[in-house]
Parts: structure tokens; C-alpha cells; sequence
């Protein structure tokens, strides 16, 4: 493997991370770690709240 094509891939392989921790932090709200049963019309409202109060944590912690 070149080193450029190593260098591209450390790069991509730290923002993969980034993103996969993202994930394993919303997945402690059961309702995206499992399949979803109710109605699908408020799914879409609870994914925002858990989005919110996930941002909201970031900006507590200062990242």
C-alpha cells in the first residue's frame, strides 16, 4: 500500500470512529437500539428529542 493511500485511510478510519461512537451513544435510548413498535408517525418527533438532548450533552461537556 502507497503511503498516501495509508494516509487516506488513517484519515477516514478517524472520522468512521467519531461517527461509531456517535451511534453507540444514541443506541443507550431503547428506542433505536431496537425495532420500533409504535406509531410511525412520532417516530421522526422521538429521534429529534433524542437528538436534542444528545447535542445537549455535547454542548455540557464543551465538545
Amino acid at each position: 500500500m502507497s503511503p498516501e493511500l495509508k494516509i487516506y485511510n488513517q484519515e477516514i478510519n478517524k472520522r468512521r470512529i467519531g461517527i461509531q461512537h456517535v451511534f453507540g451513544s444514541l443506541k443507550t435510548f431503547k428506542l433505536l437500539a431496537e425495532c420500533y413498535r409504535n406509531r410511525y408517525q412520532r417516530l421522526s418527533l422521538r429521534f429529534n428529542l433524542i437528538a436534542e438532548i444528545y447535542n445537549l450533552e455535547l454542548s455540557k461537556n464543551g465538545l
